[in-house]
This record gives structure tokens, C-alpha cells and sequence, in this order.
């Protein structure tokens, strides 16, 4: 067969996880996969560490064991595990008031939003008033005094609206205020969770990254990610200055972390969406969270806030982004109707494009996917799903 098929499958499997190698095989020969890894930790084992096809479509060059690509909101995952983190330090109180650690947030009726609320999509946030570009991203102190000044589109905790991109970068600015040493979400990330645990994924992309480890992404042209989109969001899509078009679209929209020059931006930190790295890595961390996260320090009433059902707004959990019903909880997606993986105390992230993260510790499983042939919709991406179900068939 032509195209990336050709490409012999690397990595390996353990011989009860050999469901998944053959369906990591049919993504590429039935699912149009141009180049990917999946890997499976599972009680603190790699079980599934696979890689193959194209990094690169213009030169042909093949996917490595260490390339990396960027993940989207597959990101917020790992961002979530940086408060995760200090929550398990005592830094703070998921139930209190953002404004208790971030006095310049009480504006604009902000004043009694609660972290929780904040990491849920419920503080009517999703959009950005004051103009974000790079220049304000790369100011954290320009960026958190915008972000000081943004007003709730509705009552905090009454509705839920996707924070695309804007939830990075507002847990980004209460991290720094609660972080003894003020580090910035990417570097704490870094410092704290990356290098103890030996990841390769970066919140902030350093400059000496060669180019030659990165993936460029493959698009799938902006009429087809349109069709891939369920009716009511796609009416919402064309509608200038509709929530989801805000929320995705502009100020800063989710295509910031792209440099046309560089593959992808260098030492620019997009929280929500800017995270390149392995899924290796991504598996690693969910592993680290799924088994008791004695590597990290975590602390058992943290673990179970993770796993413990979402708590939906007041007036249910239709999502006024997505235009659906939507699990969220401290920063990570739960499993719901139409996204269903790993059993009910889960938590992950996906990403645009098919990308995807989650712990499961009723099996003691993390897992990630990573690829660079851009999915459409909005919807759980078929090669994930295919990778899922193949570790369900041996997980239960």
C-alpha cells in the first residue's frame, strides 16, 4: 500500500497488549494515520510504546522514537497536573476563591469565582475582551493585569463554556501567585513534573529544540474541519462573534502556537493549548497519577478530588461553546455520553486533531496519543477511539 503504511511500525508491545499494536497498524492502513505513537503505562510498566509513519510529509522523513508534536488541548492535562501539584503542597484551597490568592482578580464580577469553578469551564471566561496576541502572552505581568480586567459573560458557576485557550493562561497567573518562587506555569511544569519524571514535553518550547524532532502537522483545510463539526456548533462556527468563534477563533485563537518558520513557537507558553511533546511522556504522567503519585508527592485527598465526579453548573452541563453536554473537573475532562474512556473515576484531555491523555486508576493505566495528521470535528478522534477499545479488550 502507498503512502505512510509503508512505514514499518517501531516500538513495542507486552504480548497481552498486542490488540493494541494491530490497531495502531489499521490507523495507518484504514484510518489515513500519517504519523503518530500511542504508549500505555500501566501500573507503573510501559506496556505499549509504538511509533511509526511520516514527521515530516514534505521530505518524507519517518517518525522517530523521540519526535514530538504539538498536542493542542491535550495540554490542559498536563497543565492541570501543575495545580494538581500544588494543591498537594497545601499552596491552595480548590473551594476558595481565586481572589484569595490573586487579589487584582476580585474586578468586574470576578470577585467570588472559586478555583474550582475556574478549572471547570464555569467562570463565563471563555473569551478574551482586551487584546492577547504574542506580545501579551510572552508579558505575563501585561497579561495578568488583562486579565484582571475581563468580565463574566454570565453569573460564575451557573454555565459551562469551553476556555479553549484562555484557562492556560489563567492558571497560569494563579500558579505564579501561589508558587513560592513565582515560576510561570511552563516552568514549574518543567522543573517540577518533567524533569523528575524524565518527560519529554515541554508547556514552553525552548529555542535549542532542533527542528528535526518536530512534527509538522497536516491539515485538514478549513472546509473539512468545518463539515466535521456537529450542526448547532457549525452554525455557532460561522457566526462572528458567537462564543465558540471567540473562544477558538481570534484574541489569541488556538493556532498560536504555530511559526511558519520554526515549525512551532519557541519560548512562548500557551498553557491550554501549546504543549509539544511524546506520548510516551503523556503516558508517563497520567501513569505517575493513576498509581498513587509517590513520584510527585501527591497526596491521596488530591487524587481523589481528580477522580471524584464532575460537579456541573447550576444550570446543568450543557456546554454554551461546544453547544453540548460536558464533563469538567479541575482543569481535566471526564468521561460522558459521546467521549467515553477508562472507567467513571478517569480524567484526561483531548486535543483538536485526535490527540489524547487520560489516567485511569481502577486499572492503574496512563495513556497518550499523539499525531500529526490534523482530525476533524469536535468529536473523540476514530484512531483514538480504536486505541482505546483495544486496551479496553485487555483492561476490562
Amino acid at each position: 500500500m502507498a503512502g505512510p503504511a509503508r512505514f514499518e511500525i517501531q516500538g513495542q508491545v507486552s504480548p497481552e497488549f498486542e490488540p493494541v499494536r494491530l490497531a495502531f497498524e489499521d490507523n495507518f492502513a484504514r484510518r489515513g494515520e500519517l504519523g503518530g505513537a500511542v504508549c500505555v503505562y500501566r501500573h507503573g510498566d510501559c506496556v505499549v510504546d509504538l511509533w511509526g509513519g511520516i514527521r515530516d510529509a514534505e521530505t518524507g522523513a519517518p517518525w522517530e522514537k523521540d519526535t514530538m508534536v504539538l498536542v493542542f488541548s491535550a495540554t490542559k492535562g498536563l497543565a492541570a497536573m501543575t495545580i494538581a501539584l500544588a494543591h498537594s503542597r497545601g499552596w491552595l484551597d480548590y473551594e476558595a476563591r481565586v481572589a484569595d490568592y490573586w487579589p487584582e482578580f476580585a474586578r468586574n464580577g470576578k470577585e467570588a469565582v472559586t478555583v474550582r469553578q475556574l478549572l471547570s469551564h464555569q467562570a463565563g471566561l471563555h473569551a478574551f475582551a482586551g487584546k492577547v496576541g504574542r506580545e501579551e502572552i510572552a508579558d505575563l505581568d501585561r497579561l495578568a493585569a488583562i486579565m484582571a480586567e475581563e468580565r463574566p459573560e454570565w453569573e460564575p458557576g451557573t454555565r459551562n463554556a469551553y476556555h479553549a485557550i484562555t484557562l492556560g493562561f489563567y492558571e497560569g497567573e494563579l500558579l505564579r501567585r501561589i508558587d513560592p518562587g513565582h515560576r510561570s506555569l511552563g516552568r514549574f511544569f518543567q522543573e517540577e513534573i518533567a524533569d523528575p519524571l524524565g518527560l519529554e514535553f515541554y508547556i514552553r518550547l525552548p529555542e535549542d529544540i532542533p527542528d528535526a524532532r518536530l512534527a509538522r502537522l497536516r491539515m485538514p483545510g478549513i472546509v473539512r474541519s468545518l463539515l466535521g463539526l456537529p450542526l448547532p456548533t457549525l452554525v455557532k462556527a460561522l457566526t462572528p462573534g458567537s462564543a465558540f468563534a471567540r473562544a477558538f477563533m481570534s484574541n489569541p485563537g488556538t493556532v498560536v502556537p504555530l511559526d511558519e518558520s520554526r515549525i512551532y513557537a519557541r519560548e512562548l507558553e500557551v498553557p491550554s493549548g501549546g504543549g509539544v511533546g511524546t506520548a510516551r511522556a503523556i503516558a508517563r504522567a497520567y501513569g505517575v497519577f493513576a498509581t498513587g503519585g509517590k513520584e510527585l508527592g501527591l497526596r491521596p485527598e488530591t487524587l481523589a478530588a481528580l477522580e471524584a465526579p464532575a460537579e456541573p453548573p447550576s444550570r446543568g452541563a450543557f456546554d454554551e461553546v461546544m453547544r453540548d453536554e460536558a464533563h469538567y473537573s479541575l482543569g481535566f475532562m471526564k468521561p460522558m455520553p459521546g467521549f467515553d474512556f477508562g472507567h467513571e473515576g478517569a480524567f484526561g484531555a483531548p486535543g483538536a486533531g485526535g490527540s489524547m491523555g487520560y489516567a485511569d486508576a481502577a486499572t492503574g493505566l496512563g495513556y497518550g496519543y499523539v499525531t500529526n495528521r490534523m482530525g476533524t470535528g469536535i468529536t473523540a478522534d476514530p484512531r483514538d477511539v480504536a486505541l482505546r477499545a483495544a486496551i479496553a479488550s485487555v483492561t476490562g
